[in-house]
């Protein structure tokens, strides 16, 4: 005979993972402000400045903002990244969903 599901275990569980990726996302988020220096910005400037930006459509400024925030994660990773992780093909965990505002905030 079949093992009837916990529904409410797996409820809980799920809710638990999303919770945890809900924090470690803003971890992130808190560590690339840091990173990029706009944490020497007050919390009005970084807020107005990621407005600005996430109200943008002008697709020709936010290739050129993805592109410097790639180039910036690149040079991270070749500054922070030990030569084993490297060789190893390894690369480090970027935020998906802010990589284009990490080189945005000089250019709002």
């Amino acid at each position: 005979m079949r093992k009837p599901r916990d529904f409410d275990a797996e409820l809980k569980a799920l809710e638990d993972k999303a919770r945890d990726l809900k924090g470690r996302k803003m971890q992130q988020l808190g560590e690339l402000v840091i990173a990029t220096g706009a944490d020497a910005l007050s919390p009005e400037e970084l807020a107005g400045a990621l407005i600005v930006l996430a109200e943008t459509k002008d697709t020709g400024k936010r290739e050129a903002w993805a592109k410097r925030g790639a180039a910036f994660f690149r040079s991270r990773s070749r500054r922070t990244a030990r030569p084993t992780d490297r060789d190893a093909g390894r690369t480090p965990t970027q935020p998906d969903s802010t990589q284009p505002a990490s080189g945005g905030t000089g250019e709002a």
